[in-house]
Formats: structure tokens, sequence, C-alpha cells
């Protein structure tokens, strides 16, 4: 190996390649086998630092090596205002670079975890580079030999992995000393040159490392970052990870993912559990409580069980205190059979006309209204239809009230309707007061009322019992006052108080949907005071109050307890009999009211399961016997909706029924044109028109549309349908019988029976039967009938014929032949 120039010192650097104060050489190293490997090396001339280059240094009489600082290496020539103005510089470099570089990790998505990775390879790397060797020449240059610490990393590359810190480039800054320029670099590109990297460091060899073969392999950089990685893993492994114990909600069903969410763990180690437990299960597969608590348990958890009806805990509050309590307004319900005179009763006690104004004269809606006497007393009444069809509508009218007055004509007596409204009035335990009315009519017996009353255990005070009863008149107004005087009397034996003070609680007597209002319905308020922006649900809808009206139609601004009031604020049509209770907020509300319409639609879907297979092939021979006829319904308000529907449920039996496709409050609209049209049923309107666009398609498309006002005649018009559509009654008439005297072989026509009519007349077309010893061995068809050789239509008693019968000639001396029409009868659905 040889080595040009034999007497300098040689250093094998890339970052010093190109500079004024370097001489290129080259050394050939020669290896066994003849290879050989030239390598280029730099040779650096040594210069001595002067004075000049720090005042604080003075000139070394051995003129020896010294440490090279920071404060050192500030370029010669510059004031301290010029070099404070170049730091400043480079600060706002560095910064500028460094925002640079959080906007591009922004932009990137780096995650934080990375980021914390790379500051912690940073920090390292600059731990690793701690000096640079160098050494002085005589015009005051950094010399390779010697080492300085290193500050900082070049600010003025953005591109550059590392940054410095602005912090000791202040101090770097303040500490510098001056010095000549010549041939000096700056401190950004010393630093430069010294932060490339270890992995530029490490390569870094010297003429001697090469030449003796002492080079030392160094581990790479991305060794080293794996080694860190290990080591952190390592660490956090060692830590003891504490579960936070929470307290997790288990309802009746939650699917394995929701079970996972809730206790903040992957759906895999629930699975993991649950497979130890001996179930395998999928991540959306649905597990039972019991099931739930168990994995809960397993995990550390604390678990608490709930169930879907727990929503509705506190709607109703606890008792009221006797102290809160105040007289409130009796309920009064006024009940017996139709025609019998209730609403007008109620009329002449209000002085209004609304059975004037019914249609058909009777009522077909229930009805709140409130009285109040000259001495400021109140009576709130509630009016129920007397026909058979309003069953629910008189027991919903029976559980709300205080009073029930059973209204009893004087010369009808007891009748059906009466006797179901002591049943309900029973049911409900309130006390009854009889009001006999139409006293003043011809006819009328007092005393044969309670008698007859008698017999359903209904005693009045006149025969000794502790029934209250009142002869009046609703023509002439005979005793109306002393009615409400026994009202009254019978209220203040049951003491009847209220709390005006709490959240409110009621139940909806009747609903519609009235135009421009939308949804509306009567509401008796029990408890608490009504106002306008209360919040409130009732079933499966809930609302907000926008508006009170009282039976006069007259705004209010509140609604005390035993008063009735039309609420307007409804989201949908309540249903009559439900309870209205006042919540806080909305989202309650909403809560509450979508949980029982869930519940509806699983109660309505359990009701239609198929069941067995047994019972599904009934229910389809069933189906394909009985012939249904499909109807679409409209009321006026919610509780003739059901009067309807139930009375129409009952028309049925083995061969013929009704279908209700579709029932609902308002006018007849095109959607139910539509469905009508699709299932080849027809559209019934009760106290309600279809609007121009229905009629228009109902017109086009062939749908009947039909208008009834009173109740008996829209069952009496299904009625009348469905006898239509039964099947028609066979009756047999007997025409007469004839004796086979003998048979005659004929090759055409077969065997003929020689006949003698004995009763009646034979006639041909119609129906035989055979008999051989009055047993019936066939059953058939005339196909001939002839006396002598001529064809004829009929054969009367005592005359000879000739026979033949279709399909048959199984015939024999003695037999008898009956002779039969079959007649159908039209029948009547009863």
């Amino acid at each position: 190996m040889t080595e040009t120039p034999p007497k300098k010192t040689l250093v094998l650097s890339r970052s010093l390649v190109g500079r004024k104060t370097l001489d290129m050489g080259q050394v050939r190293q020669s290896f066994s086998h003849g290879r050989s490997k030239t390598v280029a090396v730099e040779v650096k001339r040594k210069r001595v630092l002067s004075n000049a280059l720090n005042p604080s240094i003075g000139n070394s009489a051995e003129n020896e090596p010294f440490i090279v600082t920071a404060e050192t290496i500030r370029p010669l020539g510059l004031t301290d205002q010029e070099w404070e103005t170049r730091l400043r510089v480079v600060k706002e470099a560095i910064r500028d670079a460094d925002e640079l570089e959080e906007r591009r990790n922004k932009e990137r998505g780096q995650s934080p975890l990375l980021e914390k990775e790379c500051q912690e390879d940073k920090a390292c790397a600059i731990e690793r580079e701690t000096s640079v060797e160098t050494t002085a020449n005589d015009d005051g240059s950094v010399l390779a030999g010697e080492t300085f610490p290193i500050q900082q990393p070049a600010p003025s590359l953005g591109k550059d992995k590392y940054r410095s810190d602005p912090v000791k480039e202040k101090e770097f800054g303040e500490e510098g000393g001056g010095g000549s320029s010549k041939g000096k670099k700056s401190p950004i590109s010393t630093t430069k040159r010294s932060l490339r990297g270890e992995s530029d460091q490490r390569r870094r060899l010297s003429v001697n490392t090469v030449l003796s073969g002492q080079e030392e392999r160094l581990r790479s950089q991305a060794s080293l970052w794996r080694a860190r990685r290990k080591n952190r893993q390592q660490q956090t492994q060692n830590v003891e990870q504490t579960r936070q114990v929470r307290d997790v909600v288990i309802p009746e069903a939650i699917s394995v993912q929701e079970l996972a969410n809730r206790m903040a763990v992957r759906g895999a180690e629930v699975i993991k559990v649950l497979m130890r437990l001996g179930m395998m299960t999928t991540i959306n597969q649905v597990l039972d409580a019991d099931t739930a608590e168990l994995v809960v348990g397993e995990f550390g958890h604390n678990a608490r069980r709930v169930s879907e009806s727990d929503i509705e805990l506190g709607l109703k509050r606890e008792p009221d205190s006797l102290a809160d309590l105040l007289p409130r307004p009796p309920v009064v319900t006024i009940m017996g059979h139709v025609d019998h005179g209730k609403t007008s009763l109620l009329d002449a006690i209000r002085r209004t006309d609304t059975a004037y104004h019914e249609a058909g004269g009777i009522t077909q809606h229930i009805g709140a209204y409130q009285i109040k006497r000259q001495d400021g007393r109140k009576i709130t009444f509630i009016d129920t239809p007397g026909h058979a069809a309003f069953t629910e509508m008189r027991a919903r009218g029976a559980n709300v009230t205080d009073i029930v007055v059973l209204v009893v004509a004087a010369d009808d007596g007891i009748k059906e309707q009466t006797i179901e409204a002591i049943h309900h009035a029973k049911a409900a335990s309130v006390p009854i007061i009889v009001a006999i009315n139409k006293i003043d009519k011809p006819g009328a017996n007092v005393d044969r009322v309670r008698q007859e009353l008698l017999s359903h255990e209904i005693v009045v005070e006149a025969f000794g019992g502790d029934v209250l009863d009142v002869e009046v008149s609703a023509k002439s107004g005979q005793n109306l006052e002393k009615l409400t005087e026994t009202i009254l009397a019978q209220s203040e034996i049951l003491d009847l108080k209220a709390n005006p003070s709490r959240m409110v609680e009621g139940i909806i007597i009747e609903s519609e949907v009235r135009q421009g209002l939308g949804p509306v319905a009567t509401v008796l308020v029990q408890k608490g005071c009504l106002h306008r922006g209360d919040i409130f649900v009732a079933g499966s809808v809930f609302g907000r109050v926008r508006a009170l009206l009282d039976d006069c139609g007259q705004k209010l601004d509140g609604a005390d307890p035993g008063m009735p009031v039309e609420v307007i604020g409804f989201n949908a049509v309540p249903s009559p009999g439900d309870e209205f209770i006042v919540v806080a907020d909305e989202a309650r509300a909403r809560e509450v009211a979508q949980f029982r319409e869930r519940k509806q639609r699983e109660l309505a879907s359990a009701l239609k399961a198929r069941g067995s297979v047994e019972q599904m092939f009934a229910k389809i021979s069933f189906d394909e016997k009985q012939q249904r006829l499909s109807v679409v319904i409209k009321a006026d308000v919610q509780g003739s909706v059901e009067a309807i529907c139930n009375s129409l449920a009952k028309l049925s039996n083995d061969e013929v029924g009704v279908h209700v496709l579709h029932s609902g409050v308002g006018g007849i609209t095109e959607s139910d044109i539509a469905l009508a049209r699709t299932s080849n049923a027809f559209v019934v309107g009760f106290n309600v028109r279809a609007n121009p666009q229905a009629r228009e398609v109902a017109q086009r498309e062939g749908i009947e549309l039909c208008y009834y006002s009173i109740i008996y005649d829209l069952i009496n018009a299904m009625k009348a349908r469905l006898s239509g559509i039964l099947a028609p009654e066979q009756r047999e008439k007997i025409l007469g019988s004839a004796e086979i005297r003998q048979v005659f072989e004929a090759k055409k026509t077969g065997k003929i029976a020689g006949c003698m009519v004995i009763d009646g007349i034979m006639r041909r077309g119609t129906k035989v039967r055979l008999f051989r010893d009055n047993v019936i061995i066939h059953t058939g068809n005339l196909k001939s009938l002839r006396r002598i050789r001529d064809e004829v239509n009929e054969v009367a008693k005592g005359f000879e014929c000739g026979m033949t019968f279709a399909d048959y000639q199984d015939i024999r001396e003695g037999d008898t032949i009956e002779c039969f029409e079959v007649e159908e009868i039209a029948r009547q659905f009863a």
C-alpha cells in the first residue's frame, strides 16, 4: 500500500470535499490474490489560530491545539448588532420551518404516538452527535482533529430531520467572540455539516483507521429504533394495568357488540369469555340478561339489571298529603237506555239544545260539560250514548266518574242498556242516583220503575234502600234543581278533593281531528292544574299544550281538577281512555311514547303469529271457506271508530264476515281510496265526507263511497251486504214417485225402466233417487221420459211411462223411483 503525499495528516470525510483549504489525494490498498482498492483522501493544511479569533485566548507558546467552542467560531468583522441580527433571522427561519412541518404532519394525519416517537428519535440522535473531529489551520479555520460541542442543527434547512433550539442559539450569539471571517464557515453551515446524522459520522474514516484495520462497525439507525421500541413495549408490559370498574347497565336483551362497548373492551374478548362459558356466539348475537350479567362479572365490572318498562317509572307521583288537598267539583256521568232523555235532561240543566242538533235524535258521541250553579258551586257532567254499539264509551264514562245518574223513562221502564249501565256502575264501585224521567208523559208509572230496579239489586229510599231517586221531567224542567242538589249532597258525603299544585294527571274522554287545528282531545283533569305550554304524554302520543278550550269553545289559561277541557297540541290522535300525564321535558315524553308504541306493535305482531302448523292450516281452511266483506272506515271521532269496528266484528259467522282494512279519524282521503282499490273494498264515512280529489279518484276507479250519520243505519246496511254474499239455502221439493214394473233392454239406450206413477208426477230433467228395499242406492238425473213412443215433459199419477237414467244401468223390477227438484232460497244475515 502506498501513500501520497507522505508527510501530511489525512482525513477521509465527504462533508469537507470542495473546501479551498483541502488538497486531494488517493490511497491504494493492495490485498491478496492481486486485488486492490483506491480510497480518496483529503489533506488539510495545519494552521494555528491567532488571538484575534477571541481576545480572551492567548497564543500558546507550545502551539498546542485547543478546544473550539461556540464562543470561538464567531465570524471576524461582525459587530454585536450584526451578530444579533443574524441570530434573529436564524430563529425566525427555525420557527417558520417548525410551523411548516407541523402543518404537514396535520395534513398527513400523523398520529400523536408517531409524533412522540419522532421526537424521541430526534433527541437520541442529537445526544449521539456530541462532537466533530476538527483541527485549526494557521489562518484560524476549523480543522479536523479537535472537537467542540454541538449546540443546534442548521436553522435554514426546512427539509432536514432535526431543528435547532432557539434558546441555545441566543446563548450562542451572546457569548460568541470576534475574529477574522476569511476562510471560515458560518455557524449555520458548521452546524449543518456536523448534524448529518449518525450514519454519516459512522462512515467518517481517517487514514490511520483504514490502514490499521481498526474500523468499528456501529449499529444502524433502524436497529436503534427497533431496540428503543422493544424497550418501551417491555416497560409497558411490566407495568401492571389496572382496569376501571364500571357500572354496566344490562337490559332484558343485549348484543355482544353492545355489551363490549358498555364495558369498554373489544368484542373478541367478550366472545372468548363466552367460549369459556361454553357458548359459541358471534359479535351480533343477542344475549339474555342472565348471560350478560355473568360476562360482566367475569370482567370485574358491576352489573345493573334494568327492564324496558322501567322507563315508565316515576310518571305517576306519590300520593298527596292531606294538607295539600282542596275541594273539587264532582264528576257525574249520565247513563241509561237510548231515547230515555239523557241528553235532553242535560240540556235542560245546561239550558242548551244539543239534542236538537244530533243526527237521528240520538247521542253518538261522549261529551263532557261543566255547569256553575247560582251559589258558585260547579258540577262536571259526562254524557254517554245509549245505543248498544257504544258499550266502551259507557264503560269509560263509569270508570272516570264520581257519581252515576241512571236515567230511566217512566213510561218505558228498565231496558237492555239500562241493565248494562247498572253493571258498569257496580263494576266501577260508584254511587248511583236514579233519575226517573218523563213523569209528565201519559202512561208514566214511577212505581213500576222502582219495582223493576229491585230485580237488579237497586233499592231506592222509597223502598227502604240507600239509593237516591228523583222524579224529573226534562221537557218541563220539573225537579231539575232538586236533582243538582241531590248530586251535590252525594258529593259532600264522598268528600271529593284534589291537589292543584302537583303535576297534572287526567284521562282522555274523546279525540278527533279538527280542520285547521289537527288532533284535538277532550281531557278530564283529575289532579293538578293544566296550563298552556305544558308537555304531556297520553298513551303512545305526546305533545305540548298549544291551546285550551272549554265546552263552549272559549279559550282558557288553565284547567283546575275536575274540569273537562279540549286540548290542542297532540302529535297524533290519542285513544279515548288513555291516561294524560304532564312530564318535565319533551325528551322524556317522546321516550315514553315511543316505548309504548313499540310495545303496541309487538303485541299486534304476537296476536298475528301463526302458531303451530295445525293452527296455520286451520286458519287457511277457514279463510278459504269464509267470504269476507272488505271495508275502510273513517269517522269523525275516535269513539265512533271504536264503536263501529266492534259492531262490525260481531257481524261474522262461519260463512261470511267483515274485514276492516283500515279505520281512522278524519275525512276520506286519496290514500283511503288507493287502499280500497288494491283490496277490492268500499269506503264508509261516518259523519265525514271525502275531499274533492278523493271523490274524483273514487269515481274514476269505480270505488263505492258510503256515507252514514246514524250508527244503526250503518250496521243494517252491512247486514244487508252480508246477506247478499251468503250462499242461498237449498231445499228439496218432492214431485212424485213411480214403481218399476218391468226392465227392457235396448241396444242404443241400454236398460229402460217400465214404470207406473203411483204418486204425484214425474218430470223430465229433474233429479231422481232410486230406492231398493227402502234404501237409496242411486241419486242422479232423469235422462229420458216417454209415454208409449213419444218423449213427454211429465207423466201424471196412474199412467205408465218409460225412463232411462244418466250414467246408471243397475235397475231391477220392484225398485222405487222418487222424483224431486232443488229450490234455492235467499238467506238473511241475522
